[in-house]
């Protein structure tokens, strides 16, 4: 199962510099990184590897299965960061 980036999240890119699939995102490079609220991993690309847990400054990365009880939904909130960011097939 893979990582969950949750509330205490403040945006710090410690993780995304360390992750070894780049499966965190937005990283300092995209557009919308200065207005992101807080990194999300993708919970397709993650390997496990919790790279990301141990430089984490707030502490918001947990195993999906470990999440506290209110912050369970950064599940969905994680898959779908991704989701919305997935290019669109155009059919002609």
């Amino acid at each position: 199962m893979a990582y969950v980036i949750a509330a205490p999240c403040v945006a710090d890119y410690s993780c995304v510099e360390i992750c070894p699939v780049n499966c965190i995102s937005p990283g300092p490079d995209d557009g919308d990184f200065e207005a992101a609220e807080q990194m999300y991993i993708d919970p397709d690309t993650c390997i496990d590897c919790a790279a990301c847990v141990q430089v984490c400054p707030v502490l918001a990365i947990y195993k999906a299965e470990h999440l506290p009880e209110q912050w369970q939904h950064y599940q969905q909130i994680n898959r779908e960061y991704f989701q919305q960011a997935a290019p669109v097939e155009v059919r002609r």
